[in-house]
């Protein structure tokens, strides 16, 4: 059975480029397109489609009121598709907590293959189904008795819905957290925005990583879209970007990570994996645990997309299987040399 497909986007030029790049998938088909929501809106009713694809910057009604009415009256997965621009990336952010499946960006001189996993997100969101969902971080964050860290580094690898579960997990550290490095699965510019709005919800400093950067202790650094992230050194660890090869198709890529924090930190760290498409950081989680180093994975339940977690559980990666909302608590515990750990 073909994923059915309808595509919003004010652009004619635009429309064809995605209709073709979704048409070259051989399970996937185009049903319908539109110039704007109110044309989407009698589309989707007579369609009834799988998978929308929407455009954020329409005229008449934008992207972001059509997802909430959608995801209100009509849940159904949704692609957005947004510029590379810092207000784009904004938006998309903002699309994610309101209930969009990913968001991808739209080719560009600086992201001309943009669009080359297109189907494959498509297909997952038809597979995944629509799980509306809002970001709600905790109203007071969350309590340490005695919280002190025992050296260790945290590294978590993240793509489809790892914008929700980041912000879950982040938002419950202490400000004197172990140092913690993250690949997102994220373009360029949406990185900056999306450290940014951690940085707002989250007690350590959230920044976008930078190349030859110390790692510090409550601080948490998110690798820039279209750049490794690597941790190089011992004794004296410190950060390293690099614009190597795309590995499982990706820049960032999990697995880079990891295994190079496999090689730097050995047992002193630990390895978190979370929701996301295909098998990146499987091999890199395996790297960490073969290390002598701890290492989770979220759970199917939890997840948005059972991918990453599923691929890295399956390999022997994942030594502790957990649900979203213990996995904070787990690394804290872990983490602290008293390992008391208390919720409130």
């Amino acid at each position: 059975m073909k994923t059915r497909v309808i595509i919003v986007d004010d652009s004619a030029t635009m429309r064809s480029v995605i209709a073709a790049h979704l048409q070259a998938d051989p399970d996937v088909e185009v049903v319908g397109q539109a110039a704007d929501p109110h044309e989407a809106r009698q589309l989707i009713k007579e369609l009834v489609p799988d998978v929308i694809t929407l455009d954020i910057e329409m005229p008449n009604m934008n992207g972001i009121e059509f997802l909430e009415k959608i995801m209100r009256l009509r849940p159904t997965p949704v692609i957005m598709v947004s510029t590379l621009t810092q207000a784009g990336a904004e938006i998309s952010l903002r699309a994610l907590e309101i209930g969009a499946f990913d968001c991808v960006a739209k080719p560009s001189s600086i992201a001309p293959e943009s669009f080359s996993t297109l189907a494959e997100k498509v297909k997952a969101a038809a597979q995944y189904g629509c799980k509306p969902r809002a970001i709600r971080p905790p109203a007071r964050f969350m309590s340490i008795a005695n919280y002190e860290p025992d050296g260790r580094l945290v590294a978590i690898g993240s793509s489809t819905g790892g914008v929700e579960a980041l912000i879950a997990i982040l938002s419950k550290f202490p400000a004197n957290c172990p140092p913690v490095v993250v690949s997102q699965h994220m373009p360029a510019t949406f990185t900056k925005s999306f450290s940014a709005r951690l940085n707002k919800l989250c007690q350590p400093t959230v920044s976008e990583a930078e190349d030859g950067q110390k790692l510090e202790l409550g601080h948490i650094y998110i690798a820039p879209g279209d750049c490794h992230l690597e941790i190089s050194g011992r004794g004296y660890h410190k950060i390293r970007l690099t614009h190597g090869e795309k590995v499982n198709g990706h820049r960032p890529s999990v697995d880079v990570m990891l295994k190079s924090v496999a090689n730097s930190y050995g047992k002193d760290a630990i390895g978190v994996i979370l929701t996301g498409i295909g098998c990146d950081g499987a091999e890199g989680l395996l790297a960490m645990r073969s290390a002598g180093a701890e290492t989770i994975g979220q759970d199917a339940a939890s997840s948005v997309v059972y991918g990453m977690p599923r691929a890295a559980f399956e390999l022997g990666a994942v030594e502790r299987q957990l649900p979203l909302e213990k996995i904070a608590a787990q690394i804290l515990a872990t983490t602290s040399v008293r390992q008391k750990v208390m919720a409130t």
